[in-house]
């Protein structure tokens, strides 16, 4: 006898998750850096600096003494340009994803997206280096909507799919995705592959990895 599957739909994140994108990112801010002036980081450096979207990634990498609003909007301006021009030229699946959405899409399961990217590169890089999958929805960041952990991304995300939270399965390879997984009620999974350990997923609440 069947049962009823209770989880329908996975919302994934984006960068460290489904994509390996870290090297175009970190060649992209150090490219800019360089450009004004400023030190650059090791590219092994943006493993823990990116994940909070791109203006927390354009506060960290300056120096402390030059984080006025002023240099962090031009950093943050220059920086999307020259990341838009090279988005997936190092980026790529990682190994086991593209078997892993087959199995979920031959599953019958929604599959979504859901990134503090920028939401017009969150979509070019899933049409790109993703466009053979069908995503019933993908979001990236959008003005007035708060990034993740905060819920409301997630929250839309269950809507735009017809779908209760419940019905969700989040996966991410941050605390970030986890907590964001558990203030919207969706089932939080953490990835071991990713940018963050997998003892900080534990920590931060993720059921399973």
């Amino acid at each position: 006898m069947q049962t009823e599957r209770k989880h329908t739909a996975v919302i994934f994140d984006l960068d460290g998750t489904l994509l390996d994108s870290v090297d175009d990112i970190a060649d992209a801010m150090n490219e800019t850096l360089a450009a004004r002036g400023f030190p650059t980081h090791a590219p092994a450096d943006y493993r823990a600096l990116v994940g909070d979207g791109a203006r927390v990634l354009a506060t960290r990498v300056l120096p402390e003494a030059e984080r006025s609003t002023a240099a962090i909007d031009e950093l943050l301006r220059d920086f999307r340009v020259r990341y838009g021009e090279g988005l997936t030229r190092k980026t790529e699946p990682y190994p086991g994803v593209p078997e892993l959405l087959d199995a979920l899409t031959l599953c019958g399961l929604k599959l979504g997206v859901l990134s503090n990217k920028p939401d017009n590169l969150t979509r070019r890089s899933v049409d790109e280096l993703l466009g053979k999958w069908k995503f019933a929805v993908v979001l990236g960041q959008r003005d007035g909507v708060p990034l993740k952990p905060e819920p409301e991304a997630a929250l839309t995300a269950a809507e735009m799919m017809g779908l209760e939270p419940a019905a969700i399965v989040f996966v991410g390879d941050s605390p970030v995705d986890i907590h964001t997984a558990l203030g919207a009620g969706m089932l939080p999974v953490g990835v071991s592959w990713g940018l963050k350990a997998v003892d900080e997923l534990r920590a931060a609440g993720a059921a399973t990895i």
